[in-house]
This record gives C-alpha cells, sequence and structure tokens, in this order.
C-alpha cells in the first residue's frame, strides 16, 4: 500500500464533516465497497478520531516533534493497528491495514495511523500542517521535495496571495 496516500487520507477525513452516515459515503469516493458497512457508528467513533488527531497536524506545523510523536505513539495505543501482506497481485505483495470483522472507522483509523507513523518516520515528523489561510482551518500533508506546503489547496494559495496584492497595493496607494 502506498502510505503516503493513507496519510493524505488522514488530513482528508480531518477536513470532512462527518454530520451523517451520507458524509462519510461522500469521503469515501472510489472505495465503493465500503459504503453499504457505513454506519452511524462509524461517524461517531471518526468524529472522536478527528478530535484527537487534530493536535498531531497542529503539533507539527508549529515544528514540536515530540508532540507529533508522542500524539501518534498515544493514538496508536488507543487504536491498535493490524497490518497484513496482501497478496491480491501476487507480483505487488504490500502491506495493507486488516479489514476482517473491522468496522469502516477502525478500517480508516488504521489507515490514518499507519500511513501518518510510516510518513513521520520516513520525512519527518514536520510534514503535517494546518492552512495558513485565514479563516481555513483544513489540514494537510505536504510531501513537497523542499518543505514548502503552507496552503491546504490551490485554492486557499490563491486567495491569499489575492488578499496579500490586495494589501501591497493598498499600502503603495495610501504612501502616494
Amino acid at each position: 500500500m502506498d502510505f503516503i496516500r493513507y496519510a493524505e487520507r488522514s488530513a482528508g477525513l480531518l477536513n470532512t464533516e462527518l454530520v451523517d452516515v451520507d458524509a462519510l459515503v461522500g469521503h469515501l469516493e472510489g472505495r465503493e465497497w465500503l459504503h453499504s458497512q457505513c454506519t452511524e457508528r462509524d461517524c461517531q467513533q471518526l468524529r472522536r478520531f478527528q478530535r484527537e488527531l487534530r493536535p498531531v497536524f497542529e503539533a507539527s506545523s508549529v515544528d514540536d516533534h515530540r508532540g507529533v510523536i508522542e500524539g501518534l505513539n498515544e493514538l496508536m495505543v488507543r487504536h491498535p493497528i493490524t497490518p497484513r501482506i496482501s497478496d491480491h497481485d501476487p507480483g505487488d505483495l504490500h502491506l495493507h491495514v486488516a479489514t476482517k470483522a473491522a468496522s469502516v472507522a477502525e478500517l480508516l483509523i488504521g489507515e490514518a495511523l499507519l500511513g501518518l507513523a510510516t510518513l513521520v518516520c520516513d520525512l519527518g515528523p514536520t510534514r503535517l500542517g494546518v492552512c495558513e489561510s485565514t479563516p481555513c482551518t483544513n489540514v494537510f500533508v505536504d510531501t513537497s521535495p523542499n518543505q514548502s506546503r503552507r496552503y491546504c489547496s490551490d485554492r486557499c494559495s490563491s486567495r491569499a496571495n489575492v488578499a496579500a496584492y490586495r494589501a501591497r497595493q493598498r499600502a503603495v496607494a495610501k504612501s502616494a
């Protein structure tokens, strides 16, 4: 499995407002085989997990290495991960989070933690962030080569750049 994708899905999970099962199904776009298994209990578990995971992204965004590592370790104790080797493609053995008897919430939590733990070990604990565009509070995973990402999306980046440009234009107009 592509652990970067697991990590990015964890950011997507935090950025999703899980008000009901339909919202969870919407979050699972492209994973139709999970749709019929979604329950309100999954939504409740995932909302709780969102509150637990957000501080890890916040710690990373302020270069709090200890907060990221301790936060993830604590979450992995609270939500044990059971990886298994998948052989659905014999030429490409890889790891998945075990899904037998797991709920949709347990699967998504396991994927998020496995992806984030692997990302932190491979790229470092400062690759998670909170969007710098006001008033956005979305989170993101920074896999850029120079670790330069500051916004959750191109939309927020454009909005921030336009706001900065307009502020500079106002400053020039006032000084003239």
